[in-house]
């Protein structure tokens, strides 16, 4: 019993407990809900004022955007306006101004039409009054205006022969300049072309030897050996005090050539006695007439003249050895014939034919001292003989005037002999006298204070001075002209005459850094 009323009591407590938790949560769920439900109205109420505020904002902002689209709109119509009215008045200028233009053409046509007016009976008066003077003229010539024109006719045919003969004149007059300044350009242009070296030759070959001791050797035993020696090729040698060399002396320059290689080889050989001089003289001469073909066959290949007799080519190689003045003979034909070759190239003539006849024309020189008469009708003679063309012995008999020449190509073959003749150094006479005649035209020059550089050109036919501007004025540069002419006068001899230049030049310089 008390066991169950415990439970009771126990099972009452808890539902009471229960339902006070119960009211108490529901309590405190209801102050809660109403705490968010107040939180919730004021979140609500800020952001309606918040909202509102907004509203009011963006209002304003639209308000202004639209004034000042307004405002741009406006300023935008009136400079439109404006640039409208400026049109419109430069369009009103303009109507204005082609009003007037207009105006002032009509008038001045109107001008014209009564100038056109009265010029045209201007024109009928002066027609009249000619026909009157006309017939007043007759009259007191006492001949028609037919027979006036013929007299008037046939003294203006007289004054046009007259005049047509002068002018024949001045045109001839001027051809044969032309011609002349015409023949200079095709020399010049041909010597420039045709650059040919030269050596003056010499009558002398000197041997080196490897010692005095083998002079001995070649003079031998009593001079047999070197009587041998100049028995067998017809040359001098000459031993002297000059230490290790020989020289050969002849005026044929072939032997001269065949006595060097002979001792050239006895020395290497070094067995040097009578029998064998001979035996290397006989080699060496073999040696130089195969030297002489090659160098005619090497002459023609070069000229491109091919077809000469071999005969012919083996004279001209004989010419390698044969000297005019000092200037070789062979190098002097070949030359000739370039230059006949351009030369007749520039005037349209026969150039084969004219560098045949060039590189042939001296071809008597190497039989002249075998056979009697000049090296002109020798060369005709060879030609002939050899069945050349008539021009080309034409051209050979007329390059020193032997015979008046008849053909453009011997005339040029003249030239172009004349020419390589007269290169400065090319012969003898001309080797040392030019460089010495230069060489004292700049030794004169120099020696004039305020002389900077001097150079003697134009094969010596001129000379350039440079002046050093800080000592010499131009007024000066003539005095210095004058003088150094006159000295060139008193201390020198030469053919025509040399040309003085004095050059006065100021430079300035400055560097931009």
């Amino acid at each position: 019993m008390n066991v169950l009323v415990t439970i009771l009591i126990a099972i009452v407590t808890a539902a009471l407990g229960a339902a006070g938790g119960y009211q108490y949560r529901k309590q405190a769920s209801e102050k809660k809900i109403g705490r968010t439900e107040e939180y919730a109205k004021n979140l609500l109420e800020d952001a309606q004022r918040k909202a509102d505020e907004k509203k009011k904002e963006t209002i304003l902002e639209a308000k202004e955007e639209v004034l000042r689209l307004k405002t741009e709109l406006d300023r935008e119509c009136r400079d439109r306006r404006a640039e409208v009215q400026r049109s419109e008045r430069r369009v009103q200028q303009r109507e204005e101004t082609l009003d007037k233009k207009l105006d002032a053409l009509e008038k001045r046509e109107e001008a014209i039409v009564q100038k056109q007016a009265d010029l045209h009976a201007q024109e009928e008066e002066l027609a009249a009054g000619q026909q009157k003077q006309i017939a007043e003229l007759e009259r007191i010539a006492a001949m028609t205006q037919d027979e006036a024109c013929q007299m008037l006719v046939s003294r203006i045919q007289k004054d046009a022969y007259h005049d047509a003969a002068a002018m024949v004149r001045e045109i001839e007059s001027r051809a044969r300049d032309e011609a002349e300044k015409k023949a200079r350009n095709i020399i010049a242009l041909a010597i420039q072309k045709c650059a040919s070296d030269h050596v003056a030759e010499t009558t002398v070959s000197v041997i080196n030897l490897p010692n005095d001791d083998m002079k001995g050797r070649i003079i031998g035993r009593e001079g047999r050996n070197i009587r041998a020696l100049e028995t067998a090729t017809g040359v001098d040698l000459i031993i002297d005090d000059t230490p290790e060399a020989v020289i050969v002396s002849a005026f044929d320059p072939v032997r001269r050539e065949i006595a060097r290689i002979a001792v050239e080889r006895l020395i290497m050989d070094g067995r040097i006695h009578p029998a064998r001089i001979e035996e290397m003289v006989e080699k060496a001469r073999k040696e130089v007439d195969q030297q002489i073909r090659e160098a005619g066959e090497q002459a023609v290949f070069e000229t491109h003249q091919h077809g000469i007799h071999h005969e012919l080519v083996k004279i001209l190689g004989r010419l390698r050895y044969r000297t005019s003045y000092g200037q070789n003979v062979l190098k002097h034909a070949i030359e000739v014939s370039h230059l006949a070759g351009m030369m007749a190239a520039e005037l349209g003539a026969d150039v084969a034919l004219a560098k045949r006849a060039g590189l042939l024309h001296d071809i008597g020189k190497g039989v002249d001292h075998e056979a009697e008469g000049t090296h002109v009708t020798l060369g005709a003679e060879l030609a002939r003989k050899y069945r050349e063309s008539p021009d080309v012995i034409h051209a050979i008999l007329a390059h020193h005037n032997d015979v008046e020449p008849q053909t453009i190509e011997a005339v040029l073959v003249q030239a172009a002999d004349a020419i390589s003749a007269a290169r400065p150094g090319a012969r003898r006479e001309s080797l040392e006298n030019y460089i010495k005649r230069l060489e004292k035209l700049e030794e004169i020059a120099n020696s004039f204070p305020g002389v900077d550089k001097c150079f003697a050109i134009q094969s010596g036919r001129e000379v350039r001075i440079m002046v050093k501007p800080e000592d010499i004025t131009d007024e000066g540069t003539k005095v210095l002209a004058k003088e150094v002419a006159k000295r060139i006068e008193k201390e020198m001899e030469y053919p025509g005459q040399i040309r003085v230049n004095v050059i006065r030049e100021t430079r300035s310089t400055e560097y931009a850094k």
